[in-house]
């Protein structure tokens, strides 16, 4: 891959734990993530993310979803927030929640999604344990743009992991997470070539 000359500016959702996070942040520090983070935001204010981004000195907003009983305004909110900034991407990491047109029509095209499975198999919630009982044989995950429609953008990227005979959902989880760490570096620098014209 060719180098960039001109990190991409990146605002990262989050709902967690923020492990996707932290891989990005080392990553872009180890200069093998061409991005810069321009700030974290969580709709809950207990996220640990929210530490990674504080002691990595990255600006932080909380937006607490159950203050807003209807979703396009929470999106609004968002959109507001995000504006302050000069973003060229914004990935989503581990936000539990989902973007309606109001804020993906102001960034269409323009917002990346990691989700724990070779989409199309296994859209939604459980997919370890959904492709255990499927009995599949491998399993890993997807870098995809966000669009209305639920874990159905654009595949920007996918790692595979075997799926193997005594897995659990834990162990299954622990080796999908991380190639999930790999892949979303991978994502944000093919993006960053789009944007910068590489």
């Amino acid at each position: 891959m060719e180098p960039i000359n001109y990190p991409i500016n990146i605002g990262v959702f989050i709902s967690g734990n923020g492990s996707n996070l932290q891989a990005i942040i080392d990553n872009i520090e180890n200069k093998t993530c061409h991005a810069r983070i321009q700030f974290v935001l969580s709709n809950k204010a207990d996220a640990f993310g929210l530490e990674r981004a504080r002691l990595a000195k990255i600006p932080t907003h909380i937006v607490d979803h159950k203050k807003f009983p209807v979703r396009e305004d929470f999106d609004s909110e968002l959109v507001r927030i995000t504006k302050d900034y000069k973003i060229d991407l914004i990935c989503l990491a581990g936000f539990m929640r989902v973007l309606t047109p109001v804020f993906l029509n102001e960034f269409d095209g323009r917002v990346l999604n990691i989700h724990p499975s070779l989409l199309p198999k296994f859209k939604g919630l459980h997919t370890h344990k959904r492709a255990l009982e499927a009995d599949e044989t491998e399993h890993g995950c997807s870098v995809h743009i966000v669009t209305a429609e639920l874990d159905d953008g654009p595949i920007i990227t996918q790692r595979r992991v075997p799926v193997l005979p005594d897995d659990t959902e834990g162990t299954l989880n622990d080796r999908v997470l991380a190639v999930e760490q790999i892949a979303y570096t991978e994502a944000i620098n093919i993006m960053a070539q789009r944007i910068s014209g590489v």
